[in-house]
């Protein structure tokens, strides 16, 4: 049987997973209808385009070499209606009904059996307006080969990928003769690696944010969604007048938003910034998205004790700089690029530690993801807005994920439901803090 071993960094995030703590990538869509289009024929055109992406097809199970390993397997079951479902929103307005019930639906781990996906199509009691909600495993995609999974999907390149491509078949996991010795030579030094993986979090960890601090939190296994739009051209007038780039805004306006948030709940300021892990794609310009994650991330201290819009731009500006000079291989944010070089076994023993460890090397998730700057769209209906969601890490409360569509920054916070139950307030701010940032780099 043909089948595909997970990459290390695929195996890291199948073992760091819970119930209470999924592993799956969101991203909440909102369409245009187009007249005559309804819920059901969105329904069945989705489940056709999904159960023609080969990737889609395939689950995830055990191998015996490598120890520790595991493989990707077409399911020889597969059926696209376990996968793809109609939800029907109560009334009341289509947009908050459709990020509570994106909230409720995230929570909820994917089947580990099948292939690890699912898509939703909300639709309202009119049938009119609709919204897709896509989950995917981490351990299926990162950001970048989650937006080509998404290609697949849209108008744009579905019909022509589904004439061009052809299935290539997986490499087999099996091991020839002369592997098998060294499986068996190897076994001690992956134990000890296994070990190696606690040590190194442990050397580039901190303890300075304090217990009561909104962004940790024991994991209630709730989840709580919101959404936030930014006009891409402020972003853009701030980059061309203080320098740096579009990300840099984006980190400082998190890091204002945060300030603003903090302060209206009458919250501490922390004492320590709290720490951003900001991932990094290690895809190279223009290759192909491949099949498993590549990735790692830079830690970013989040300076929102500073009152001042421009002189907190200055900051992540100068952080994310010193970043980049360092490069990605350095600090606890290089753990993805060790997880990356350890075999199967150390992900079985280690994946656990690491997971528990998250809330000492870094306080929430800020991660972009690209889109095309095309304009796209489902069954002709035009893509309005598109919302990525990020996992939450163990012992925290908050991620928050963005992507530029359409002349918008489009932001998707989650949440731990009981720890942050005022997230939509934590959204708002966003808005108010760009609009801060514009003002004070126009006024000097």
């Amino acid at each position: 049987m043909s089948s595909e071993l997970l990459a290390p960094l695929d195996l890291a995030f199948w073992h760091l997973e819970s119930a209470e703590h999924p592993m799956h990538l969101g991203a909440l869509a909102h369409f245009d209808p187009r007249p005559g289009t309804d819920g059901g024929q969105i329904l069945e055109l989705l489940a056709e385009r999904a159960a023609a992406i080969p990737r889609l097809r395939m689950c995830v199970r055990g191998v015996w070499l490598p120890l520790g390993g595991a493989a990707w397997v077409a399911d020889k079951d597969f059926d696209v209606h376990r996968h793809v479902r109609r939800v029907r929103l109560p009334s009341g307005d289509f947009e908050t009904e459709a990020v509570r019930a994106a909230g409720e639906l995230m929570e909820r781990p994917l089947e580990r059996g099948l292939p690890p996906w699912r898509m939703y199509v909300l639709t309202g009691e009119d049938d009119g307006a609709f919204a897709v909600l896509v989950k995917l495993h981490h351990a299926l995609a990162d950001g970048m080969r989650a937006v080509a999974i998404g290609a697949g999907i849209l108008d744009q390149l579905a019909a022509p990928t589904a004439r061009r491509r052809r299935p290539v078949p997986p490499r087999s996991w099996l091991p020839g003769p002369h592997q098998v010795a060294g499986f068996a030579r190897d076994r001690v030094g992956e134990l000890t690696r296994a070990v190696g993986i606690g040590a190194s979090v442990m050397r580039a960890s901190r303890l300075e944010l304090g217990a009561g601090s909104p962004l940790a939190a024991d994991s209630s296994g709730t989840r709580r969604l919101a959404t936030a739009v930014l006009d891409h051209e402020d972003v853009q007038r701030i980059r061309r007048a203080e320098g740096g780039t579009a990300n840099d805004v984006l980190l400082a306006v998190v890091a204002g938003g945060l300030r603003r948030w903090l302060l209206e709940r009458e919250s501490r300021i922390p004492g320590a910034e709290p720490r951003a892990l900001v991932p990094v794609s290690r895809r190279r310009p223009g290759a192909p998205p491949g099949s498993g994650n590549k990735l790692s991330a830079y830690l970013l201290g989040l300076p929102v004790a500073e009152p001042d819009p421009l002189a907190r731009l200055a900051a992540v500006r100068a952080a994310m700089d010193r970043n980049k000079a360092a490069g990605p291989g350095r600090g606890a944010g290089a753990v993805a690029l060790l997880a990356d070089q350890l075999p199967p076994l150390a992900h079985r023993f280690g994946a656990p530690l690491a997971g528990n460890a998250a809330r000492i090397l870094f306080d929430l998730l800020v991660t972009s993801v690209p889109l095309p700057r095309s304009q796209l769209s489902l069954g002709g209906c035009p893509l309005r807005a598109i919302h990525p969601m990020a996992p939450l890490a163990r012992g925290q409360s908050l991620a928050i994920a963005m992507s530029t569509y359409g002349g918008r920054v489009h932001i998707g916070l989650v949440a731990d439901g009981k720890a942050v139950p005022d997230l939509d307030r934590l959204a708002d701010s966003f808005g108010q803090e760009l609009a801060d940032l514009l003002g004070a780099s126009a006024a000097r």
